[in-house]
């Protein structure tokens, strides 16, 4: 079931409180997966008298000391934001970010990141996200409590899904074209892969002289920007991967001959 895929990750809640209640607001729209990063504070009696009757969802979350952790098996996170962005992000209404993580939760695992009340979700956060998602409030007013703003992406998912719902009921199997993606559509990687590959990027990029550590940190930034606009599939980061691979050994064997040269 799709809805069973998409999971609510709050990045360092400071209120157990909010927790309770961003657990009801998900319950109430069928959405049963959340997840903690770091709360400031356990799921104690105030997240329960919150969660009116959602306390399942408190008792299944799953708490993780960092976010790689919790996004680690997905192949999209979506990331909620507030502000403009130094790097420009592709940005979805709250409504084109339900029909994604629909659409992309067939096929594997989705995530929507929920930030900090007070400071949102910092740039290293929003570089692991495919893109952010953004609520229309009022500009000249637009702090919105974090239940609030969840119960807002949840009601979003139900009644997108509840749209599929109908208008499936109403084709006629023989003639409704197909919904299979391809097969690099289906097998995009996943957090935790393009990680890994982000990681052999930079150390790459260290070794052959390109990047100086002390100053690439907006690049790295960039790059990340980079391939998750491009959301390369597994076949193409093992690739990359060997490419890497085969740079970091030709530098080697380089390094290796001069070194002989100068001991001859």
């Amino acid at each position: 079931m799709a809805l069973a895929r998409i999971r609510f990750i709050l990045v360092e809640p400071s209120l157990s409180g909010n927790i309770g209640a961003v657990a009801r607001a998900m319950k109430t729209m069928g959405l049963m997966r959340l997840e903690l990063v770091a709360p400031r504070q356990p799921v104690d009696a105030e997240a329960m008298a919150r969660a009116c009757g959602a306390d399942d969802l408190l008792q299944r979350a799953g708490v993780h000391g960092e976010l790689a952790s919790a996004i680690a098996d997905c192949r999209l996170v979506i990331g909620t934001s507030a502000r403009r962005r130094t790097l420009d992000w592709p940005t979805l209404s709250p409504t084109e970010c339900a029909r994604q993580l629909l659409e992309e939760s067939r096929e594997g695992e989705v995530a929507l990141l929920l930030g900090r009340e007070s400071s949102g979700l910092t740039n290293e956060e929003v570089a692991r996200c495919q893109y952010l998602v953004r609520i229309p409030t009022n500009p000249h007013f637009s702090s919105l409590n974090l239940a609030a703003a969840a119960q807002v992406f949840a009601y979003e998912i139900r009644r997108c899904w509840l749209e599929e719902q109908a208008s499936t009921a109403d084709l006629d199997a023989a003639n409704a074209p197909s919904a299979h993606p391809t097969p690099s559509e289906s097998d995009l990687a996943t957090t935790e892969e393009l990680d890994g590959f982000h990681q052999h990027l930079a150390e790459t990029l260290r070794e052959i002289g390109f990047a100086d550590p002390s100053h690439s940190k907006k690049l790295l930034l960039r790059l990340r920007h980079l391939f998750n606009r491009a959301r390369p599939d597994r076949v193409e980061i093992n690739i990359l991967r060997g490419i890497l691979s085969a740079a970091q050994g030709r530098r080697s064997a380089r390094a290796r001959t001069a070194q002989s040269a100068t001991a001859d």
